[in-house]
């Protein structure tokens, strides 16, 4: 697209105060389009036009709210294809993640939200003394799920639609309005994904969506008066400093934040399935997500094997156009973040690692490439084992019995995601409940799409997927009554 794009702010297609900037194609460095910089006096706009339209959204029945959310899914779907180029176009990902990974799941998402769930539940009735606080009797009780209110989604650019999606889709489910303020590299994905949902028959104000590469974009989303909670993917030093500004105001928080994920890889492994799960890194968005295993813990017994396996594996893995059938390895988002996964190769090599794999430019004129790389022979105490890197690197560390594995695996400031391979069931599942992490994977790198998302330490605050986002976008209201 070679158009302007406007801001979407209470039902309105709105020009930008603060112009266009250029959107870049990772993998050929062109112009995708052009995308809105809103000021905070637009931004503080959105939020107040969510505010409006929350009392009218909160109070629509769950089955309209829903069926809203099914026809957005369709008019995805319809339009599938158009969607995954744009998306493509945008973050650099390979024809199959674009379709099925990005688009594909925010279609799911929106779909999986269009069922309406019970809101409230029964607490067993207690039976009181009598006292101070009256006569004997019975006290039946209600729980209740209430809308928080407005919800303002700041969403990462590794996925433009499955992330935005599984935020807004829950929260609007509930009865939220929302603010999305989508990353800056890759915005363009979001308002197709508003479109969607303004075919869809979503009022006015409901759902709003500002942009920009400006700092100030983003406060003025997190510090509006009117908004209710903020939920943030993305570092961990930027929802820091959300989380201070949602302390000061008592706003509700969701952070999705960075990952060091640990593989632990014991010596009755089956070493190819291990090497395949691990090498997801070098593939799956570029190493540019933070539930990828990019620390990985080997016992000895199978230590140079694993390190052998991975290295053939990041060699066989075509890096390049990813538009191209063939192609494994598409580009890092833009050139800064080339720089700095670069950096931190060379951090690596400093620190005393060997390069086994990558570790140079791949050889193209234009794009933003970076070739799947392996540090053997690292340390715990390395700032390539200990720091989120963010690119297609993995840092491998040798240990010598269970414990040891188990505390490198918890010798991390983050706690996202971990894994572990293991032929004895017994022990991998002995080992996953012991280690500090919102989730762990045995024998696997698959994610249940039910089951909660979340981290433990610097990894994040709440949960969500499947039902448990339907929690993290409400609030639980007690109702008591004399039996």
């Amino acid at each position: 697209m070679t158009s302007e794009q406007r801001l979407f702010v209470g039902g309105a297609w709105t020009e930008p105060e603060g112009g266009h900037y250029e959107v870049l194609d990772p993998a050929t460095e062109r112009t995708v389009g052009w995308a809105p910089e809103a000021s905070r006096d637009q931004v503080h706009a959105a939020c107040a036009a969510a505010r409006e339209a929350f009392g009218p959204w909160s109070r629509t029945a769950p089955e309209e709210r829903a069926a809203i959310l099914a026809r957005a899914a369709d008019v995805i779907r319809s339009r599938f294809v158009e969607y995954a180029e744009l998306a493509q176009a945008e973050t650099g990902a390979t024809t199959g993640t674009a379709r099925a990974m990005q688009v594909g799941v925010a279609a799911a998402r929106f779909q999986r939200y269009a069922r309406v769930e019970p809101a409230e539940w029964a607490i067993p009735p207690q039976i009181n003394e009598a006292g101070p606080m009256g006569r004997a009797g019975v006290m039946g009780a209600l729980a209740v799920r209430q809308p928080v209110g407005v919800v303002t989604c700041i969403t990462s650019y590794n996925n433009p639609w499955a992330n935005p999606a599984g935020k807004i889709a829950p929260a609007l489910a509930m009865g939220n309005t929302v603010v999305v303020k989508p990353a800056p590299q890759d915005p363009l994905s979001v308002y197709r994904m508003a479109e969607a949902l303004e075919a869809a028959g979503v009022p006015r104000g409901v759902l709003n969506v500002v942009s920009g590469r400006s700092v100030e974009v983003g406060e003025a989303a997190v510090d509006s008066p009117d908004v209710d909670m903020v939920s943030f993917t993305g570092s961990t030093a930027v929802g820091r400093r959300i989380g201070e500004v949602c302390g000061r105001g008592m706003k509700r928080q969701l952070m999705e934040l960075g990952g060091k994920g640990a593989a632990l890889v014991f010596d009755d492994a089956d070493i190819a399935a291990a090497v395949a799960g691990i090498g997801t890194t070098f593939s799956f968005y570029s190493g540019q997500i933070c539930t990828a295993p990019t620390r990985v813990l080997v016992q000895r017994g199978v230590y140079q094997r694993l390190v052998d396996g991975l290295a053939a594996y990041a060699g066989y893995l075509k890096v390049g156009d990813p538009r191209a059938a063939d192609t494994v390895v598409g580009p890092v988002i833009s050139a800064e973040h080339r720089e700095r996964v670069e950096s931190y190769v060379d951090i690596g090599r400093k620190e005393g690692a060997v390069v086994v794999a990558g570790g140079e430019r791949p050889s193209y004129d234009h794009g933003f490439y970076v070739a799947p790389t392996l540090l053997a022979d690292c340390t715990s105490g390395m700032r390539v084992v200990r720091e989120e890197i963010f690119g297609p690197v993995v840092s491998v560390v040798p240990f010598d019995d269970e414990e040891e594995g188990i505390a490198l695996a918890g010798d991390s400031d983050y706690g996202l995601i971990d894994y572990v391979w293991s032929g004895d069931v017994a022990r991998a599942f002995r080992v996953a409940r012991r280690l500090r992490a919102g989730g762990v994977g045995v024998n696997t790198v698959g994610r249940n799409m039910e089951a909660p998302f979340g981290g433990f330490k610097k990894s994040g605050v709440g949960r969500d997927v499947g039902s448990y986002a339907l929690h993290a976008y409400s609030e639980v209201q007690a109702i008591v009554w004399p039996g």
